[in-house]
């Protein structure tokens, strides 16, 4: 990663859609950040960036073009939030426009989003990845190299169906399962505080941790709203700490 300094890169990713990955992805990163280290957050989902979105930096101008050369060196500066520094299509494109690029340019695009980005001195950089296991994440793993990947998976069979196939193309890439982050289990009861089981629990023999996958932590459903910045802090303080251990276990923290 030339335009950067990072320890470790960590893709955050799973099998579907709906289960809240990039939520989780920004406030694992706020997380980080509170234990002192300095943290990247790269939303990498191209076609669906969500990122701007959470943090309340969305773009409505239209771009008219996506400029991949210029005379000089073609460098992108990250948006600072709450300590952290993000990159995102949604910073180049307006938050309603679609992205209409032809296949050979993505890699472009993901190249220039990771190489061309002014990333500064970082301990640790997240990307937030596309769900599913097609072009988009294979072209990632040729653009950089990842240091390990966290799965994020709701409590459902089919959600857990979903990330044991990508825990199979990390395995199939070599690239290391840090944990897995099991979001939306179970209702938080606003009056007396008990847990609901809203979704029937995962058999077993079904499950993301019948293939070896160490749960992280549990993310409860709550209301949040675009721009809460303060949530679930305790839950991801929690996660941030076996994070932290698990990439100085592996030698990339």
């Amino acid at each position: 990663m030339s335009a950067a300094v990072s320890r470790s890169v960590v893709a955050i990713g799973s099998g579907k859609g709906g289960v809240g990955k990039s939520t989780v992805a920004l406030h694992l990163a706020l997380a980080l950040r509170r234990r002192g280290a300095a943290v990247g957050l790269l939303d990498a989902d191209l076609y669906g960036p969500d990122i701007p979105l959470m943090v309340n930096l969305t773009r409505e101008e239209h771009a008219s073009r996506w400029d991949f050369w210029r005379k000089g060196d073609l460098q992108l500066e990250p948006i600072e939030r709450e300590g952290i520094l993000i990159m995102s299509a949604g910073f180049l494109i307006a938050e309603r426009q679609a992205l209409t690029l032809q296949a050979p340019l993505l890699t472009a695009a993901l190249r220039q989003l990771v190489e061309h980005v002014d990333w500064g001195e970082i301990d640790v950089l997240f990307v937030d990845l596309p769900p599913g296991t097609a072009d988009l994440q294979q072209q990632l793993l040729e653009v950089v190299p990842l240091d390990g990947a966290i799965v994020v998976v709701g409590p459902q069979d089919v959600a857990h169906l979903d990330a044991r196939k990508f825990v199979d193309f990390l395995k199939s890439s070599n690239v290391p399962v840090l944990g897995a982050i099991e979001n939306m289990r179970g209702l938080l009861c606003p009056h007396c505080g008990k847990r609901i089981e809203v979704f029937h629990p995962v058999r077993e023999e079904r499950s993301v941790w019948r293939d070896g996958v160490e749960l992280l932590g549990t993310i409860p459903l709550e209301p949040v709203s675009a721009g809460k910045l303060e949530w679930q802090t305790g839950a991801f303080d929690a996660i941030a700490v076996r994070v932290a251990d698990r990439l100085d276990r592996s030698g990339a923290g």
